[in-house]
């Protein structure tokens, strides 16, 4: 790994010209007159063509969407498809995408529930999502792709030769990244950043958004020589996989927990230390790191017989998958292909090393190495090793971070997982299977659950994360948010069960 050698510097720096804080200052040269009236000519084109478009996608029959697929129980979908192809053939494909039939009437809708998200689905979904939803859905996903006007009318060929060919001018994403999201992204290292708001100003498309600005900021772009265009690809095809009906681990959940884990690689006791590739590794691990997952937990998998079980042989199988479906669109989009195959084969590696770590399972075994460690005083951030195991870390606090966010953050995301635990939970009786744990909404409460969280998952881990980091000013205010919310939750459940206990 020669090429991506540990490069010190004091703090990760931030590249001058459009990605800085003062984007829109320096504007590009005005066109001249035929230009600003050929702009206008097509801009005019353009917003009839999408009109048509949207109407289009608007009246299409139910029934087409339905049409557009095949039952194939027990078969492997594999192909070569093309840039420009079509989204619903992009959905089928897989590198190991199997259709597993199951047996009833609504089999087909299952198959074709599978093949959309590359296997990941619960057999059960099939009695949760209709046919009709599925068409709506999948209306809903055109329209939100054309609505991106900007992006319509920058892919047009009526356009070329009136952009300024000036290096300033082209940012690596498009107009969408333009206005309140660009000013967001400017204290995107802020531990306050909301990201509920910014998905809302990138129309959806928070994760892609995200990940482009870091990648462009810390310079992994130029570093690693990563196609821009391959890059959009990836970054696509990653946050479309994220099932965005899930209450919880979706693409928003993923672009949270890749804010968080940028705002770790900056604390100061790792931005020295930290090479660009294990940056790069760090991010891509946060931003994939529950691609394709259910909506429920490996016990239910398991106790369904979901063929997902079966292929991890009930060993860190949403992890697991979370893995292969990242290497899958990897190797799809060709975002590394640039690269040595042992190169890009070692960082693959790497990567699923990180997103294992994430098995909620090993939380314990990861939570006495650290202590371990720190007791001893021997990690050692020269070493490879050592910084591969502090990235691990970094991103078990980062997925379990919500707790210390601001009491409004907070709140949301534990409503959140708490809904998709309830869902679970819903399923499981409805099959007369027995209730997972924390997923009886009779039964159990939010504060009683995050009250438990916070108490047995999220404060042990936190404060031996102090210890690594020391008293920053970022560890300072997560533990102060995490204590004020344990406070607030454990308040709630007090006044739950005394209202419990009032005849």
């Amino acid at each position: 790994m020669a090429p991506f050698g540990p490069v010190h510097r004091p703090t990760m720096p931030a590249l001058e010209g459009p990605w800085s804080p003062e984007l829109g200052q320096d504007e590009a040269p005005r066109p001249r007159v035929w230009g600003r009236l050929k702009m206008a000519l097509a801009l005019e084109l353009q917003a009839l063509a999408l009109a048509r478009q949207l109407r289009a996608a608007w009246r299409a029959p139910n029934g087409r969407t339905r049409t557009s697929h095949k039952c194939q129980a027990g078969a492997w979908v594999q192909g070569d498809y093309g840039e420009d192809e079509d989204e619903d053939e992009r959905a089928k494909r897989g590198d190991a995408a199997h259709l597993e039939g199951v047996g009833t009437p609504n089999s087909c809708l299952a198959n074709v529930l599978l093949a959309e998200r590359r296997g990941s689905y619960p057999l059960t979904d099939k009695h949760i999502v209709k046919a009709s939803d599925l068409d709506s859905l999948r209306r809903r996903r055109k329209l939100k792709t054309l609505l991106s006007f900007q992006r319509f009318c920058q892919a047009s060929r009526l356009l070329i030769g009136i952009v300024p060919p000036s290096p300033d001018f082209l940012h690596l994403l498009d107009s969408d990244y333009l206005g309140q999201a660009a000013r967001m992204l400017s204290k995107v290292g802020s531990w306050d950043f909301d990201v509920f708001l910014f998905e809302r100003l990138t129309n959806g498309n928070s994760l892609a958004t995200l990940v482009c600005h870091l990648f462009n900021v810390l310079g992994l772009v130029a570093h690693l020589r990563l196609d821009v265009v391959k890059l959009h690809r990836f970054l696509g095809m990653l946050q479309r996989d994220y099932h965005s009906h899930n209450p919880y681990h979706n693409a928003v959940h993923a672009a949270d927990v890749t804010q968080a884990m940028y705002c770790y690689l900056r604390e100061d006791k790792l931005a020295d230390e930290l090479s660009p590739l294990d940056v790069f590794l760090g991010l891509m691990a946060a931003a994939a790191h529950d691609v394709g997952h259910p909506g429920v937990n490996q016990p239910f998998l398991i106790k369904t017989r979901h063929h997902l079980a079966s292929l991890y042989q009930n060993m860190s199988v949403l992890e697991s998958h979370h893995w292969r479906s990242t290497v899958g669109i990897l190797r799809e989009s060709r975002l590394l292909s640039h690269l040595p195959r042992h190169q890009s084969h070692e960082m693959e590696q790497r990567l699923g090393s990180l997103i294992l770590a994430t098995d909620i399972s090993r939380q314990s075994q990861f939570l006495l190495s650290l202590r371990a460690h720190l007791d001893q005083r021997d990690l050692d951030l020269r070493l490879a090793s050592h910084r591969h195991f502090v990235l691990q870390i970094g991103l078990k606090c980062a997925d379990v971070c919500n707790p210390c966010r601001d009491w409004s953050l907070s709140k949301r995301w534990s409503e959140r997982v708490c809904e998709e635990l309830f869902r679970q939970g819903d399923l499981e009786r409805k099959f007369n299977l027995e209730v997972s744990p924390l997923c009886d909404q009779k039964a159990d409460s939010i504060p009683a659950i995050q009250t438990g969280f916070i108490s047995y998952i999220v404060e042990p881990l936190f404060t031996e994360w102090r210890r690594f980091t020391g008293p920053s000013v970022l560890s300072r205010a997560m533990m102060a948010h995490l204590r004020r919310n344990k406070v607030r939750w454990t308040r709630l459940l007090r006044d739950a069960q005394a209202e419990e206990d009032v005849p």
